[in-house]
């Protein structure tokens, strides 16, 4: 049977832009100015066909403004679709904000009867669940204190724990997983996880991916208003993660794979050596801003050496989005160590492996430098940059796990698993542990 059906959905909302020709000074200008201001369409659904059976567990994933809260808001009737169809067979129930339904001065206890009553539940309902809803928020010390003195967790506990206790046939959750913290969000899971159990059909918006993974059957990606795919959790996440790296990629006007001074008296150095060219490169030689997790990338940097007899050691400063030093390399190529370069022109590459970056951006600061004194001949401050993008193939370090994953690097690292079964090892106070070495069982 079906539960929920959109059938060709679209919603429209007219936006306002103000003329810019004609900047208002004063309110009563402001007012016959607003008669003048063009109005355009913004589609935030557009031509959405979905189903979704009774019992199922139903994930809507997408970026920022993908129109994925406007479906929940379509389905909650909160708003009504420009045009399309839709379909709803059974009692539905929407959390889409914990604690909406809170008023300040009112006691918790008070407030889960307010609440209650606003996400469609019986007064007899709620008297009967107010234990348990006390009991699973973690506040009957204070359940009879005002909700204004409470804490932001107990008041998302207790918010959360009022409309985990709904029996719906249909319930939609927006982002409420992210609530208190990892013991009761882990209590939250186990009663989402209870309800897909008892056979409610539940609509689940939310940019955990982990969460969605774990809770729902089959998931929608939405982007710009529209559905790019709808599969199984493990594949539309995967499309959804290359989605964001294109997306990520397009946004970032700061993203540069190469540099080049074509003129020798611009270029960054001094009367010893001059950088004429760097660049982000691949294994195949191609430049590129975007590079894949698993592949080597290298840092290619040219310069021209103008006065011998100097040991020069081209070095790389990679710096993460937050702008802390990941890491810095030095020229180890055993051909020129503590040789002097000849007049002429040099490519120093350095190659980082695959499998060694955290997925990300990271800018590149390049360097020429001589140590014997020390002397820097040249160094340009974040003259390139890449983004690298993650794999969700299971061949990465990341594996199986969907989530998100910190780290400046995130490498791949030799591992061994063996088997320690200790069924042969049982031996009585007075036997010798025969897993022991000999050496090991004399000492004790």
């Amino acid at each position: 049977m079906i539960d929920l059906r959109f059938d060709r959905v679209s919603k429209r909302y007219r936006i306002q832009q103000e003329d810019a020709d004609h900047p208002a000074q004063h309110s009563l200008v402001r007012k016959l100015q607003s008669l003048r201001r063009r109005r355009e369409d913004f589609w935030a659904v557009r031509d959405v066909s979905f189903e979704v059976e009774r019992g199922e567990a139903l994930g809507i994933i997408g970026h920022n403004g993908a129109g994925k809260s406007t479906i929940l808001k379509l389905l909650a009737n909160i708003t009504a679709p420009t045009s399309g169809e839709i379909t709803i067979n059974g009692r539905l129930s929407a959390l889409i904000e914990v604690g909406s339904g809170f008023h300040p001065e009112l006691s918790g206890r008070e407030n889960v009867f307010l609440s209650g009553s606003i996400l469609g539940m019986r007064r007899a309902e709620i008297s009967a669940k107010l234990d348990s809803i006390v009991e699973f928020a973690g506040v009957r010390q204070f359940i009879d204190t005002p909700v204004k003195r409470y804490s932001s967790g107990m008041y998302v506990r207790l918010g959360f724990a009022i409309a985990a206790h709904l029996d719906p046939d249909i319930l939609l959750l927006d982002e409420v997983l992210a609530v208190g913290d990892a013991t009761f969000q882990a209590k939250c899971m186990q009663r989402i996880k209870e309800l897909e159990a008892a056979g409610t059909t539940i609509v689940f918006i939310s940019h955990d991916l982990t969460a969605v993974e774990r809770v729902c059957d089959r998931v929608l990606l939405m982007n710009k208003g529209k559905i790019v795919a709808n599969g199984m959790p493990r594949d539309v996440i995967n499309d959804y993660k290359r989605l964001g790296d294109q997306l990520t990629v397009a946004a970032d006007v700061n993203l540069r794979s190469s540099r080049e001074w074509r003129n020798l008296g611009d270029s960054p150095g001094d009367d010893i050596a001059r950088l004429r060219n760097v660049r982000v490169c691949t294994e195949r030689e191609e430049t590129a801003a975007v590079v894949d997790i698993r592949r080597p990338v290298g840092i290619e940097m040219t310069y021209d050496v103008l006065e011998p007899e100097h040991v020069l050691v081209a070095n790389y400063h990679f710096f993460n989005e937050a702008g802390i030093c990941a890491f810095i390399v030095q020229d180890s190529d055993p051909e020129w160590q503590h040789r002097p370069k000849p007049v002429g022109r040099f490519i120093s590459t350095a190659w980082v492996p695959g499998n060694f970056l955290a997925e990300g951006r990271l800018a590149v600061t390049v360097a020429l430098s001589s140590y014997c004194p020390l002397i820097v001949h040249f160094s340009q401050p974040e003259v390139v940059s890449l983004q690298v993008i993650d794999s969700f193939d299971g061949d990465s370090a990341r594996g199986s796990y969907v989530g998100s994953m910190p780290g400046v690097v995130r490498p791949i690292f030799n591992w061994t698993t063996r088997s320690a079964d200790l069924g042969s090892c049982i031996f009585t106070s007075h036997q010798k542990d025969p897993c022991l070495t000999s050496t090991g069982a004399e000492s004790l």
